[in-house]
């Protein structure tokens, strides 16, 4: 199993601990996107406005709208995927076919007796 690492980061302008047994470029990037997320939300109307824990909820609610898009996107893409190699399998299914069949068509124009 891969080392813990625990790093600093920054949140919402405030320096975070975090452990995680991901690479610390990793952990930054999440930690980035947060306060990413946290700067998006911050410019909304009545966002300052809000209860410490409504602030929690809308950012909870965004992150995980964030991820159920990117899910969706990869299932489409997954399924596109599929598609795409039961596609070139029939292709190639058919060339295999087309070849048997060119290669019958020349073997009788060689042989007389088959005509």
């Amino acid at each position: 199993m891969a080392a813990k690492n625990t790093v600093e980061v920054l949140i919402g302008g405030k320096i975070t601990r975090i452990s995680g047994y991901e690479s610390e470029e990793y952990l930054q990037k999440v930690a980035s996107y947060l306060t990413h997320k946290m700067t998006e939300l911050s410019g909304m109307k009545g966002y300052n406005h809000m209860s410490q824990d409504m602030k929690s909820a809308l950012l909870s609610l965004n992150i995980a709208d964030d991820y159920f898009k990117a899910k969706d996107r990869a299932d489409e893409l997954e399924e596109e995927t599929q598609s795409k190699d039961k596609e070139i399998y029939d292709l190639k299914h058919e060339i295999v076919e087309l070849k048997v069949k060119l290669e019958k068509t020349e073997n009788r124009g060689r042989d007389p007796r088959r005509n």
